[in-house]
C-alpha cells in the first residue's frame, strides 16, 4: 500500500511507518520492539524503538566483548538494510532518503533510527 501525503495526515503516515519498521525489525533482525514510535520533523524522521534486544543479546552484553559484538553486529545488519529503509520511506512519505543513522543502547535496549530526507517528492 502506498501512502501519500495528499491522502493521509502526518499522524497516519507516522503510524504506518512505525508499523512497517516493527515488521522489518521482526523479519530482518529477528525480534520486534516492545514499543515503537515515529516522528516526522520537517525533513527528518526519528524512530524510537524500545525493548529490541533478544534474550541471546541480553546474555552477551554481560561481558565487554559481548557488548562490542552486539553493537557491531547490529550496526552491520542495519547497514545492509539501507535499500529496505529507503523503499519504506519512499512508499510511506513519498520522499528520498539522503542518509540514515542508527544506534542502540545496550543499557536500556532502546534503539533510535534517524533518516534525513531530500526535499524532492518521489
Amino acid at each position: 500500500m502506498k501512502v501519500t501525503r495528499n491522502s493521509n495526515s502526518q499522524g497516519e503516515m507516522e503510524a504506518e511507518f512505525t508499523k512497517r519498521i516493527v515488521k522489518f525489525e521482526k523479519e530482518y533482525l529477528g525480534r520486534g520492539p516492545v514499543e515503537a514510535r515515529t516522528y516526522l520533523l520537517d525533513d527528518i524522521i526519528v524512530v524510537r524503538l524500545r525493548g529490541v534486544l533478544t534474550p541471546t543479546e541480553e546474555k552477551l552484553i554481560e561481558t565487554r566483548e559481548g557488548r562490542i559484538l552486539v553493537k557491531d553486529t547490529r550496526r552491520q545488519l542495519f547497514d545492509t538494510s539501507r535499500s529496505i529503509m529507503e523503499n519504506l520511506t519512499m512508499e510511506v512519505f513519498g520522499k528520498k532518503v539522503l542518509d540514515l543513522f542508527s544506534d542502540i543502547s545496550l543499557n536500556t535496549g532502546e534503539r533510535v533510527i534517524v533518516l534525513t530526507l531530500s526535499g524532492e517528492d518521489a
